[in-house]
């Protein structure tokens, strides 16, 4: 058995490349049949190499290859759906030297 908590804990990658997607923020699950539909993996872009920018990634269950010890492996078949992100008043912090 697996718990979300564990799946959330694991990276997120692509089995063609081994290219680190994100990690596991949450799961679709159709109620009617009991199945997982979706993974929603949340990803973080740099901007010139420092800022990030939050996104969701929508991967279909059909996309999912291996769920492994440290990983998922997910294969990269076609562009996934992306949802922004508005940051968080705990995402904002500035930082001082």
């Amino acid at each position: 058995m697996i718990t979300l908590s564990s799946l959330q804990m694991k990276d997120i990658v692509y089995i063609e490349d081994g290219t680190k997607i994100g990690n596991l923020t949450d799961i679709e699950i159709n109620v009617d049949i009991g199945k997982i539909i979706n993974l929603v993996v949340a990803t973080k872009t740099k901007v010139f190499g420092m800022f990030g920018e939050s996104r969701e990634i929508v991967i279909p269950w059909e996309h999912v290859m291996k769920i492994g010890h440290d990983v998922i492996l997910v294969k990269k078949n076609g562009a996934f759906p992306t949802v922004q992100i508005s940051p968080k008043d705990e995402d904002t912090a500035t930082y001082q030297q």
